[in-house]
Parts: structure tokens; sequence; C-alpha cells
């Protein structure tokens, strides 16, 4: 039987992780769905690291080997096919925003990462790692901006953002490196038809995301996800009953949120602020 679409197990880690995985599920003579019920995993999630569409995950991998008799070989290409040069807590999910249909985000504090300018990705970069040598530094900030390409992909997601009217106020980098920020976001939501952005503003008083910054990832073939980020640390939430109540609470989110137009206006007028001696 041929690998999930042709793949090539030599092609990456990830690819030989899934070939080797199907290789041992098939020799113990069990499905997909049979393998994740014993994992305690969906059929689905199985096929999908055998198709190389997700990342292996650690836990999953030690459970696998324990059940396959495998020793620590899964384990061993799992730690291969991690390998990534973002942070380890947010790995997955800068993968799976290549794969998405639909990116939605509400951010608290930040503008998003795929608008964000190179110099405010410095200055964040930066603030976050205050004793870490430039050239660490500029390395994050490399990834970062490699990460905006994926809205001149040919199949870029709608990327739909809410913002909190609060980060549009505070000065990360400066005056100058703010309103730089604030302008290439006007520009890019005015430029991309499938980049929208709102602003929540203040007078919109308590709302579901209060204490929750999230991402929400959907998918043509495959169940939603969402990414809840703190700082230094990242969860990926694929329990559908949660994913289901942060996509509700973010869409009550957007209902508070001023109209597209509107936040626009409030965007420019932000960054006409920080240019006011």
């Amino acid at each position: 039987m041929p690998l999930p679409k042709d793949l090539d197990p030599y092609a990456n880690p990830r690819a030989f992780y899934g070939a080797e995985l199907r290789r041992l599920r098939e020799a113990a003579g069990l499905s997909q769905n049979e393998l994740g019920e014993r994992v305690f995993c969906s059929g689905a999630y199985i096929g999908m690291f055998e198709a190389a569409e997700r990342r292996p995950q650690v836990e999953i991998s030690r459970g696998l080997d324990e059940l396959l008799g495998s020793g620590e070989h899964l384990q061993r290409l799992c730690r291969l096919a991690r390998t990534s040069k973002v942070a380890g807590y947010f790995a997955d999910a800068a993968e799976l925003q290549l794969q998405a249909s639909f990116i939605g985000s509400f951010s608290s504090m930040l503008v998003h990462g795929l608008v964000q300018t190179e110099s405010y990705a410095r200055a964040l970069t930066r603030s976050a790692h205050p004793f870490a040598d430039q050239d660490l530094i500029e390395g994050h900030v490399r990834t970062r901006m490699e990460r905006t390409s994926l809205l001149d992909s040919s199949s870029a997601p709608v990327l739909w953002l809410v913002v909190h009217e609060a980060a549009l106020l505070v000065p990360v980098g400066g005056n100058a490196v703010m309103a730089e920020q604030l302008n290439h976001l006007v520009e890019q939501t005015a430029s991309r038809p499938r980049l929208i952005t709102q602003v929540l503003p203040f007078s919109a008083g308590a709302h579901p995301l209060l204490h929750a910054p999230m991402t929400l990832m959907q998918f043509p073939e495959a169940p939603a996800v969402v990414y809840a980020e703190s700082a230094y640390s990242g969860q990926l939430i694929e329990e559908p009953v949660l994913v289901e109540q942060r996509s509700a609470a973010y869409d009550l989110v957007r209902a508070a949120a001023l109209s597209p137009e509107a936040s626009l206006d409030r965007i420019a007028s932000a960054a006409k602020e920080f240019l006011t001696p």
C-alpha cells in the first residue's frame, strides 16, 4: 500500500517519522483508529502523523513506543521532527498557521506577529530576552520576518485580527517605531483583501477574552484548534469542547469591536499621536 499522498519517507524527519509509524502500526496489525484508541487520541490524529501533516508529539510518541514495542525509536525520531527555528512552545502553532484556511486572533497588548515590522519585532524580542547577545536577537527577528511571507502565499489564509485599543498605546520601541508599526498595520489591512483588522475599544469593558489572548485556526479538512500564549509559554488546545468555547468567545469579542473601517481610523489616529510633539 503506498504511503499517504505518495509521501517520500526521506523527504524530511517528519515524513520519516510518519513512514516508520505506519510501518510499525501495520506490523502490529492495527488500524489507525485502533492505535489511536490505545494511546488516547483519534485515529484521524494518527493519520495526520503518518501523512506528515502534524508535528509528532513527545508524550504520544512515548506511548506509541511502549505499545508497539519499538524501544525509543519513535521518541528519537520525534525529537528530530520537532526541530524548529521558533520557540519550542510555539512551534506547533507556527506549523499549523501554514496549513490554516482561517486564522483569527485576539491580542490584548501586542500587534500580531504576521503583521509586525522589523523594528517592532526587534524591540519586542529585546524586551523578552534582555540579556541575550545581538546575534540571537537578530536570529529571532529574521525568523519572525520570514513568517510574514505567509500572507504573500497563493494559499494565504483569511487573517482576522482583533487587537485591544491598549495595544495601540504602548510605545514598543519608542514613538517612531510604534508609529511605523501602526501605519504598517493600516497599510497591510487596506491592501490585503484577506486581512481584516478590528480594534476592541476600552469602552467595550470586560469581555470573554479579557485574560486570554488567543489564536483560532481553521482548516479545510481537519478540526479547528486554538493556540493560547502567555509569557515564555504557550498551549495548543485541540479538545473540541474547549475549541468551541474559545471560538464562541472570539465571536463575541469581534461583535464588540469597532467596525473594520472605524478600526483603521483609530489605528491611524494612534499613529499620528505618536508623531505629535
